[in-house]
């Protein structure tokens, strides 16, 4: 049955005339143009919009250098790279001229994407002033960063004996106080130390190397040392400790005593001697004495 009906349908398909034919392929053929028209636009935006947009996309460009330029002529070879620009900070620096650039970011000879700004920091012929902040009882390095973040530098970190480790103690300069940016600005931090009580070990009477060491030992610290004469004692002896507690905080620091010879007797410099031993009764020669 179904080889008939195939049959009769190619028969009749046959039997129609080449207009009534086409008639009836003109909407597939209608929908074929289409499709060809539009391929051929999807085709043309391609290769004259997209592509060189892609190509462009992925292009980079290398940052000139233009530290040690003035900014006028760093912000023209930005320009001329396909590159924009801004100031980021002014700072003042000694080593440039007003207006010249000390840094940038991105560096130089980084590759980055067409359009990119770059960002400069420039010298300027007036020290920035700030104000201090109060770093006391921070943790040494949330005052650092506290200090450094206002433009100041910390200089020398001296530890004292405290309860709770690496907190500031003391700041050299005061807070609220308005410096140049840049000034520097030493911290006093705790050492941990000082949260037990430790016993004194009796030196008197030690060698001064011996009693050093057994203070040490004992979690103390040694801050100063004075020599004081003796008859009876050898040098180098503990004559006294200070402060004469039996029993002091961890870390906290004494002073020794220590022995010398009852005759060191400091040499001081002087000018000529006069020996007036002569005439010592003040009596003027007679003429008649020989």
């Amino acid at each position: 049955m179904r080889l008939g009906s195939n049959y009769h349908f190619l028969t009749g398909l046959i039997e129609l005339k080449k207009p009534q034919i086409l008639f009836m392929f003109k909407p597939v053929l209608k929908l074929a143009s289409i499709v060809i028209v539009a391929g051929i636009v999807i085709a043309v935006i391609m290769d004259l919009l997209v592509m060189p947009f892609y190509t462009n996309y992925n292009e980079g460009v290398t940052v000139p250098d233009v530290t040690k330029l003035s900014l006028e002529k760093a912000g023209e070879n930005l320009e001329e790279t396909g590159l924009r620009y801004e100031i980021l900070e002014r700072r003042a620096h000694s080593a440039y001229p007003a207006n010249f650039i000390i840094d940038q970011e991105p560096a130089a000879k980084s590759i980055v994407k067409p359009n990119r700004k770059v960002y400069l920091t420039v010298n300027t012929d007036v020290t920035p002033q700030t104000v201090v902040p109060n770093v006391v009882n921070m943790s040494l390095r949330n005052a650092e960063i506290q200090l450094e973040n206002h433009g100041l530098s910390v200089g020398t970190r001296s530890y004292e004996t405290s309860r709770f480790r690496n907190t500031i103690l003391r700041q050299s300069v005061a807070p609220g106080d308005t410096v140049s940016r840049g000034t520097v600005v030493n911290l006093a931090v705790s050492d941990g130390l000082g949260s037990r009580i430790v016993t004194v070990p009796r030196v008197e009477g030690l060698r001064l190397s011996e009693a050093q060491q057994q203070l040490i030992n004992a979690g103390l610290r040694v801050d100063e040392i004075t020599f004081r004469p003796a008859r009876d004692t050898l040098p180098n002896t503990i004559l006294e400790i200070q402060p004469d507690e039996e029993e002091l905080p961890e870390g906290q620091g004494v002073t020794l005593i220590v022995s010398e010879r009852f005759d060191a007797v400091e040499e001081i410099e002087s000018g000529a001697i006069v020996d007036d031993s002569v005439n010592v009764n003040n009596n003027p020669p007679q003429e008649n004495e020989p």
